[in-house]
């Protein structure tokens, strides 16, 4: 397959993340609003040009008064800080379907390489004819390399909300 632009289907996708909470709980939200840019052949991403915007105010854990303790300055700061991006600047293939990406991740104006473990999932029509292709994408990082630092000690030992971040992609991008 060649080379092409592909739009994402934000109704078909979802960006999701899950957290420790109190150390042994796990909380799991997503963002309900994206968009990306994505170069690529679906069945070779080593040279895949991909841009991904994340609306950090269409934060959804569930739990009106957590999302808005998540849009506040304690974390997002979504009054300074709207988007979450991330800029693929390069691509490894590791196997059969699998890819190491890495790119430039940008949360409340800091910026850092990550890593995100990408599966090529297939290509087929759907059922109006368009061309689909359909990816995962998983990574961790620690919240406190992008700012995120606010946190409350535990009176047993610990923290309510654990540095480490987990993210989920499930993207499924139409060939436009």
């Amino acid at each position: 397959m060649a080379k092409s632009t592909w739009n994402v289907d934000t109704s078909h996708s979802h960006v999701g993340f899950s957290v420790k909470h109190m150390m042994f709980t796990t909380v799991r939200g997503s963002f309900k609003q994206f968009s990306a840019t994505v170069v690529a052949d679906p069945e070779d991403l080593t040279n895949a040009e991909i841009d991904f915007t994340v609306e950090t105010a269409s934060i959804d854990t569930g739990d009106e008064n957590r999302d808005n303790h998540l849009r506040s300055a304690d974390f997002f700061d979504v009054e300074n800080h709207p988007q979450i991006t991330f800029h693929a600047t390069g691509t490894t293939k590791t196997g059969t379907n699998a890819y190491d990406m890495t790119g430039d991740l940008t949360i409340r104006g800091v910026t850092k390489p990550v890593t995100f473990h990408v599966t090529y999932e297939g290509t087929g029509k759907n059922p109006w004819g368009a061309e689909v292709a359909g990816f995962s994408a998983t990574t961790s990082i620690n919240r406190k390399d992008f700012g995120l630092t606010w946190n409350a000690a535990l009176e047993t030992g610990g923290v309510l909300v654990s540095d480490q971040v987990k993210i989920e992609l499930e993207i499924q991008a139409s060939k436009a």
